[in-house]
């Protein structure tokens, strides 16, 4: 739906507003019991692919897993914003033809 003459634009106080609510909503995911288990889970993984190094030592390694999971996080981003965009022209579509 992007990019055609149809598409709408979102204003950027709608992308703050849901960018802050995407913010809140991680926050609270980050606390969530199962996904605390899954983060230690994938710890201790790393840990025994790596057991007695410290991992500071591994700068090369940490650098490319930051810029790789940073990368899916950028892609789940505009994932989820594109989702919201779709979402918004569709309500609009639908109110227009009610």
């Amino acid at each position: 739906m992007e990019g055609g003459p149809e598409a709408m634009q979102i204003p950027p106080w709608f992308q703050s507003a849901i960018q802050q609510r995407l913010d809140a909503v991680m926050a609270q995911i980050e606390r969530q019991p199962d996904l605390r288990k899954l983060r230690a889970e994938e710890h201790e993984a790393f840990d025994a692919m790596f057991p007695g190094v410290d991992k500071t030592r591994l700068p090369g390694f940490m650098e490319w897993e930051d810029k790789h999971l940073f990368r899916r996080a950028s892609e789940n981003e505009r994932l989820y914003m594109q989702g919201v965009r779709d979402g918004v022209q569709l309500v609009i579509a639908l109110l227009n033809d009610s």
